[in-house]
């Protein structure tokens, strides 16, 4: 009898518990559902020369969002709107050659949603309107001072200050952009695997449009890791100039994406490589038929007509069902990974 009682007793606080859990849930789903993106546009410089850089913080607010114009995007945001309160994670976003990194804008929009605070900015000689260093030593050296640069004034900046957490930071790269993620994280580049991999693959028009010579235009420059990094998100990366020496001092966790059609990069020599060699085994997702621009941002009618290239995917490719994936996997990891210093090496 007394067994029978306690089973009974036990089941009701099971159930009890169950409910409670999901209400937690719920409440925490409606809360995150309620939250709008606002931003701020950071003042920085480029540590190559000293000129303006261009930045901008997306953040998790509760004010009304309306339609907001920048660049060639009309997005839902709250300009200088206040924040929701707390220290959140910063994240650094770091295009690829020639491009924007509003290219991955549902992604930004998501994350500051759900509470980090994603910094957006446009690698100066490096982007849709400016490639005057692409081919570079200043760009590949560049590009991780840059992104570094852009910390230092995010944890400055008299609006963001308050509201980040300085110990959790984190890089998403894509394409080019995650080889700069990579040096940001400790990886060395050695310039010679990109000869010789031009010299095996001269038809890759991509990587070796100069014959996998880089301009040594700036002979002062080395590659700069940051150890504030303290994880990063890796999508069609960008690999050639890493071998397991050259990532040997990559000590943080990796995410990773790559799609198996990948017509820009070899998937095979860049992500593959590198979940390969990698000190520390990567999350590593493989996408089945799809290609290098799966990463951007679904696309609307009008941009799939201007930009058929970059919008249309392979047959049963859906791109925002990726997406859907990518923001849930995004979210956790950040979530998961970026602990404080001291935390991190106590788990390593």
């Amino acid at each position: 009898m007394a067994e029978a009682a306690f089973r009974k007793e036990g089941t009701k606080l099971g159930r009890f518990v169950c409910f409670v859990l999901l209400l937690i849930f719920s409440l925490a789903t409606q809360a995150a559902q309620e939250l709008n993106v606002g931003f701020h546009r950071l003042e920085l410089t480029d540590p190559l020369d000293n000129r303006p850089m261009r930045a901008i913080a997306f953040y998790p607010t509760r004010a009304a969002a309306r339609p907001t114009t920048i660049g060639i995007f009309t997005l839902p945001l709250a300009e200088e709107a206040p924040a929701v309160a707390g220290h959140h994670p910063l994240l650094l976003l770091s295009h690829g050659n020639g491009g924007t990194p509003l290219a991955l804008r549902d992604l930004v929009l998501a994350l500051a949603q759900r509470g980090f605070v994603v910094v957006t900015l446009v690698h100066p000689g490096d982007n849709l309107h400016d490639q005057s260093r692409l081919g570079a030593l200043s760009n590949l050296y560049g590009r991780p001072l840059q992104v570094s640069e852009a910390i230092n004034a995010a944890l400055l900046d008299k609006r963001l200050a308050p509201m980040l957490d300085p110990q959790r930071i984190g890089v998403i790269g894509y394409s080019a952009g995650g080889e700069t993620a990579l040096i940001l994280a400790g990886a060395q580049p050695r310039l010679d695997r990109l000869r010789y991999y031009c010299a095996e693959r001269p038809d890759d028009l991509d990587a070796c449009s100069s014959h996998g010579e880089l301009q040594a235009d700036r002979s002062d420059l080395t590659a700069m890791s940051d150890p504030r990094v303290g994880a990063v998100m890796l999508l069609a990366p960008l690999g050639l100039m890493f071998g397991s020496h050259e990532l040997a001092k990559v000590d943080v966790p990796v995410l990773l994406y790559s799609g198996d059609n990948d017509q820009v990069l070899d998937w095979t020599r860049n992500a593959a490589s590198l979940a390969r060699l990698l000190p520390h085994i990567p999350d590593f997702h493989l996408l089945s038929g799809a290609g290098h621009f799966v990463f951007m941002a679904p696309c609307s009618d009008a941009e799939t007509q201007a930009t058929p290239g970059l919008c249309n995917d392979a047959a049963g490719v859906d791109r925002q069902a990726i997406h859907r994936d990518l923001i849930t996997d995004a979210t956790r990891f950040f979530n998961d990974q970026l602990k404080a210093p001291n935390l991190q090496a106590m788990l390593r």
